[in-house]
């Protein structure tokens, strides 16, 4: 189940990396990120685990597509509000930690529907969704470390907008196109 909760949490890790980068990141939008991210984990491999394997023929590669384009397009806001200088940048907006909390969290629902569908105990059901939104939560907030200190290289720092942009739109075409 660890493994699996690992997996889940890269595509969390890498966004709250991105964000992580951006020079207004407040310590505030970094809790709220985190926990976003670890809710709709938790969340949405809660819900698919309940609904099982009856969707899993109809719902499994619309999910990627869905959040992989999500991202991608806050990667693209992210490099527009970088290159017009902006002073409230949007991504710390609570609109925003909804969509990129529920978008990252996708692929926890179809995990959720295959892997989780098949087992029949409510508790387990909830330790291990628990233990997907609790890892992605901590990986969320040890990428949001790491951008602290990446952004105190100067070319980091002056491109941050740029790369965080980048990285989220690979991310997307990743979720997309490469399941």
């Amino acid at each position: 189940m660890l493994i699996i909760a690992l997996a889940l949490s890269l595509d969390a890790f890498g966004v709250a990396l991105s964000i992580g980068l951006n020079p207004e990141i407040k310590y505030k939008s970094k809790l709220i990120f985190t926990g976003s991210f670890g809710f709709f984990q938790f969340l949405f491999a809660f819900i698919g685990s309940i609904a099982g394997y009856y969707f899993v023929n109809y719902i499994s590669s619309l999910p990627e597509v869905i959040g992989g384009v999500i991202i991608a397009l806050v990667g693209v806001i992210m490099i527009n509000d970088g290159m017009e200088h902006k002073e409230q940048c949007i991504l710390f907006s609570p609109k925003m930690y909804i969509i990129l909390g529920a978008s990252v969290s996708i692929d926890a629902l179809v995990v959720g529907f295959t892997a989780l569908g098949i087992v029949e105990s409510f508790s387990l059901i909830l330790i291990y969704t628990i233990v997907i939104g609790v890892v992605t939560s901590t990986m969320s907030f040890l990428a949001f470390i790491i951008a602290k200190h990446l952004k105190k290289i100067s070319i980091v720092a002056r491109y941050a907008d740029y790369i965080g942009g980048i990285m989220l739109i690979f991310l997307g075409i990743k979720m997309m196109f490469f399941r």
